[in-house]
């Protein structure tokens, strides 16, 4: 009875583990919900010179809070012209609404802010890493192989982890190019331990 539970414990393999790779970083000023900036970019464009710099001096002329504009100074680092539009907590973990009004399309992201202020953007390459043996991920890329994860992810809730922790699930489409058909769909969980420190993200299905 013993060897039939450990071979059945061999054959469910945990979800995949997601290295930390691009989209994990932190602000020089630790962000909540003071760094939500409701201004209006609206003068900013091609004639006024580079929009995030532009974007920058409206929202200082407003009065934008530090952490406002330590957002924005990353985004800027990051080739993104943009900022912190809402901010909620979800499960003790600081969930930013990312707006970037001057993109043709997803004009929308989400960072994950954990306890110690390291942010994690959801839309940033989440397969980047991903272990190739993971089945659900190898057998999709047979069946897909120029498939790939079209932003923004999608909030789907959350689970309670062993000890405490939680994880927040996040579900993006699949396609072979932006405007096409969905072919599938990336169910990602971003994990958090009991004092809300990211711990680490995982494909939990790719189907």
């Amino acid at each position: 009875m013993l060897l039939l539970l450990s071979a059945l414990t061999a054959c469910q393999a945990p979800p995949a583990v997601v290295p930390e790779a691009s989209g994990t970083f932190s602000t020089p000023v630790p962000l909540d919900a003071s760094a939500v900036w409701t201004g209006s970019p609206e003068t900013c464009d091609a004639t006024t010179g580079p929009v995030d710099r532009c974007l920058r001096e409206a929202m200082e002329a407003s009065g934008a809070s530090a952490a406002a504009l330590a957002a924005t100074a990353q985004l800027a680092e990051r080739g993104e012209a943009g900022h912190v539009a809402a901010w909620r907590t979800v499960e003790g973990v600081g969930v930013a609404t990312t707006a970037f009004p001057f993109r043709a399309n997803t004009n929308a992201g989400t960072w994950l802010v954990d306890a110690s202020g390291r942010i994690i953007d959801v839309d940033a390459d989440p397969l980047a890493g991903a272990a190739p043996a993971h089945a659900d991920v190898a057998t999709f890329r047979e069946a897909h192989p120029d498939a790939f994860p079209v932003a923004p992810a999608r909030a789907d809730g959350h689970e309670a982890l062993d000890g405490g922790g939680v994880r927040l699930v996040y579900v993006t489409p699949m396609r072979t190019c932006r405007a096409c058909a969905d072919v599938g769909t990336l169910r990602m969980g971003y994990d958090f331990d009991d004092a809300r420190r990211f711990t680490g993200r995982r494909v939990l299905a790719l189907r």
